[in-house]
């Protein structure tokens, strides 16, 4: 596999309206199209990830179907992204369903478990991906609306998602939560997405815990700075100019640097791994 930070990083300022297309994005990110190689490590699993048209959800489906499961992705409204997603899925030789709509809908999140298990033939693996995150420079510019949104889409669905899925899951089912470095060090002007990841990485600790008995892992990857649509369609030019300069490695990740850890959240052989948190975070400490 090749190294994805051997590609160009740097982003000239940019902006999109939400929620951002890939193929409006310079440079292109990343999701191990080329690179990716899999062996076997999920060989006949089934798995649902939201936000699995693009970004890191796009670079889980790739690795996942190259791992050998089948997948189906769940998204907003970007079918474009998600049809090109869906293309690199079934390239791998694996069943690919895609799945529009809005997450913050409870019927919507069970529709999308039944749709799994009904066309995949089960649900072993979920990744509660999917996001919403917008830039504020002050607390009065947080309307009541935003802040139930986010909080309605990255945390309430993660809640509605896991309690749909868990009673199709299998002893050694795999459930993996996208966190952030934000659930540790809060960006202020995240404020109303960076609370809902901390209330990801305590669910995640909780969730472990009372699953133990059914044998269900659930963990969390918490990514720092990521090349993703969510950059350029929430934040200032200015700020995507200068985003990921802030950690050790002083460049954002490329989804395709994220993948691995889901496969290894994912596999089987983490039999033990439950309640964890994986930070990759290009070198800045996770707490």
């Amino acid at each position: 596999m090749a190294d994805a930070s051997d590609e160009k990083t740097n982003q000239p300022p940019q902006q999109q309206e939400m929620p951002g297309m890939t193929g409006e994005m310079r440079p292109r990110p990343d999701h191990g199209e080329e690179s990716y190689e899999g062996s076997g490590r999920l060989q006949g699993m089934r798995a649902l990830i939201t936000g699995g048209d693009s970004g890191i959800g796009r670079a889980v489906a790739i690795a996942f179907a190259r791992e050998g499961a089948d997948v189906l992705i769940s998204y907003l409204s970007e079918h474009e992204d998600a049809e090109e997603t869906a293309r690199w899925i079934e390239k791998a030789g694996q069943k690919a369903v895609r799945i529009a709509g809005d997450i913050q809908d409870s019927s919507h999140c069970r529709a999308l478990v039944d749709r799994a298990v009904s066309e995949l033939g089960g649900l072993d693996i979920l990744v509660n991906n999917a996001a919403h995150q917008a830039t504020f420079k002050s607390l009065d510019e947080i309307t009541d609306e935003e802040w139930e949104a986010t909080f309605r889409t990255n945390i309430h669905a993660m809640f509605w998602m896991a309690r749909a899925a868990v009673p199709h899951m299998p002893k050694g089912g795999a459930i993996i939560n996208t966190a952030s470095i934000n659930s540790d060090v809060p960006n202020p002007t995240l404020l109303p997405y960076a609370t809902t990841k901390g209330a990801i990485h305590n669910f995640t600790g909780g969730l472990a815990q009372l699953l133990a008995k059914d044998g269900i892992r659930v963990n969390a990857v918490a990514p720092g700075p990521v090349w993703t649509p969510l950059i350029p369609s929430t934040m200032p030019p200015e700020t995507v100019a200068n985003f990921g300069s802030n950690v050790p490695m002083k460049r954002a990740a490329q989804p395709a640097e994220l993948a691995t850890a889901y496969v290894m959240l994912a596999d089987p052989r983490s039999s033990y791994t439950s309640g964890a948190t994986i930070a990759v975070t290009g070198g800045k400490p996770f707490l």
